[in-house]
């Protein structure tokens, strides 16, 4: 696994993957010396410890979300940064970074959904199924990765990119709109999420099947 991890094809299909690259390419050069591509994986530690505060503070003051906004834009600037900056430095930290990263990522996830669990904690078995519905998407990507070693991690053209824009929509919302707007749709997003996911692994056995018939 530690070799396909630094073999795999990696593949990135969003809307915004090509203004990211040209940014990357753009701005890298600028990261100050001092702040390394481990400093920035790990920096999800820290972004993710925010949302846990400040979504703790929000259920007194719906406001703290435009901080959670702000953890949420951070973690995205630090993860889109990380890689980029090892290859440049030739840091050589590829199969740690690919462990970390991923394993960050699944943290990062949770802590937004257990940020708004504390906005509606009346809704845990939604929280439940959220987790396990998020937890398949990641699971589909690597599991797919260990079949035919093509890491993908996007679907339908939306990725972490999409995701995180996402979060922010919702967060202002619930802030200029009161958090009952999120309980009116929680049941409608966990149903979308669910077919989504549903479609996205029945395609993709379809595809590995047709790989193992090919090799047959």
């Amino acid at each position: 696994m530690a070799k396909l991890a630094s073999q795999a094809k990696k593949t990135v299909d969003s809307y915004f993957a090509d203004l990211e690259q040209k940014f990357v390419k753009k701005y890298v050069t600028k990261i100050p010396s001092w702040l390394e591509t481990y400093h920035l994986t790990l920096l999800t530690i820290l972004w993710s410890l925010g949302i846990l505060y400040f979504s703790y503070l929000a259920r007194n003051n719906i406001n703290w979300l435009w901080l959670c906004s702000l953890m949420v834009l951070l973690q995205y600037f630090s993860d889109l940064f990380d890689g980029a900056v090892g290859r440049l430095r030739n840091t050589g930290l590829v199969k740690w970074g690919f462990y970390m990263d991923h394993f960050l990522d699944y943290v990062f996830m949770c802590s937004i959904i257990i940020g708004y669990s504390f906005l509606l904690p009346q809704f845990t078995y939604h929280y439940l199924i959220l987790v396990a519905i998020s937890a398949g998407y990641m699971i589909n990507a690597f599991l797919r990765f260990g079949a035919i070693q093509q890491f993908n991690i996007t679907y339908l053209k939306a990725g972490p990119t999409e995701m995180r824009a996402f979060i922010i929509i919702l967060n202002t919302i619930i802030i200029y709109y009161g958090i009952n707007v999120f309980a009116d749709y929680f049941n409608h997003l966990l149903f979308l999420l669910g077919i989504v996911l549903i479609g996205i692994v029945y395609l993709e056995q379809k595809r590995i099947w047709k790989v193992d018939m090919k090799n047959k």
